[in-house]
């Protein structure tokens, strides 16, 4: 097949989210006690490290069948002994805390009837001790009250596919909105209403990738665009280090340990990174798999999930 043929395919592959998860999109967390598992129907279960169930609920039963365009896709989040789960859908949209121990509601926030959202949230201390919920949405950026669920703060911004999790290091928020180009910027948590003016640090206004995330690394901020273009900008400024092309097609955030970024493209090939200001490809390696979840690093390990098997490669 012709270069540019193959270049199309990837790209319409890349634009239809539909073709690339299911009903189990969502990661499993842990607090360590129990797993957390949750599923596009709405429903959710709790198992111990054992297996055995600690407690279930269907969110979708309990106020409404889940029904977004591409499916759902956020995961869970746990913290402070809650489970917080995103439920932005067309026909409702909430925020819910779910007691980690039992499943009971601890609060639920509801918001405007159409907010859309396929991110996963992020929990930030403030400065003041207190925690937010870091909220990609398809009306902007909103910071929430961990311990009520109440909005704080709001960068208003329409987008129709915010697909990728906020980020933080060293009490900054970092943010792509995704969708196409998508703006990226960096938020001072701890505001009150209307930010724009007041707690963005730097924003730019294109340039994001669609679906995978930023990674912070080492003052850096590392982006992994769709059709395999690189981004690395400073964290200080959102100034452009360098871009560069490394071809393939990418759903899977990037992910930095030990003086390195990991690139896990859809064909199955990781491309390991050496940190820093200068482009340095240290190694592509092959599983022959289709990848599209992001990897996870442990332990000296990095685990990567394929369609039909999790891979541990290190030591």
């Amino acid at each position: 097949m012709h270069k540019r043929a193959v270049f199309l395919t990837k790209l319409k592959e890349c634009s239809d989210p539909g073709a690339k998860h299911n009903l189990a999109s969502s990661s499993p967390v842990t607090d360590g006690e129990r797993v957390y598992a949750w599923y596009a129907t709405g429903q959710l279960v709790a198992v111990d490290m054992t297996g055995k169930t600690a407690w279930a609920r269907n969110l979708g039963k309990d106020y409404g069948p889940f029904s977004i365009q591409w499916g759902h896709a956020s995961s869970p989040i746990v913290h402070n002994g809650q489970v917080i789960l995103l439920c932005y859908h067309d026909n409702t949209a909430y925020l819910v805390s779910l007691d980690a121990k039992t499943g009971v509601v601890r609060w639920k926030a509801d918001q405007p009837r159409g907010l859309t959202s396929y991110s996963t949230p992020l929990v930030v201390d403030t400065t003041g001790g207190a925690a937010e919920i870091v909220v990609n949405s398809s009306a902007g950026l909103a910071g929430h009250d961990a311990a009520t669920g109440q909005v704080l703060w709001r960068f208003d911004e329409a987008n129709r596919f915010p697909v990728p999790m906020p980020i933080a290091h060293d009490g900054i928020i970092y943010a792509s909105r995704g969708y196409r180009s998508s703006p990226f910027m960096a938020i001072r948590p701890g505001g009150k209403g209307d930010i724009a003016t007041s707690h963005v640090l730097w924003r730019v206004p294109s340039g994001g990738p669609y679906i995978s995330s930023l990674v912070y690394y080492d003052g850096l901020i590392y982006m992994m665009g769709d059709v395999g273009v690189l981004t690395v900008t400073d964290a200080a400024n959102g100034e452009r280090i360098f871009q560069e092309r490394l071809g393939g097609v990418y759903t899977a955030s990037p992910v930095a340990a030990d003086g390195k970024v990991y690139l896990v493209s859809e064909d199955g090939e990781t491309i390991v990174l050496a940190a820093g200001r200068t482009p340095k490809v240290l190694a592509r390696n092959s599983l022959s798999a289709r990848q599209l979840a992001s990897p996870a690093v442990a332990g000296g390990r990095i685990f990567i999930r394929s369609d039909d098997a999790v891979y541990a490669i290190g030591k």
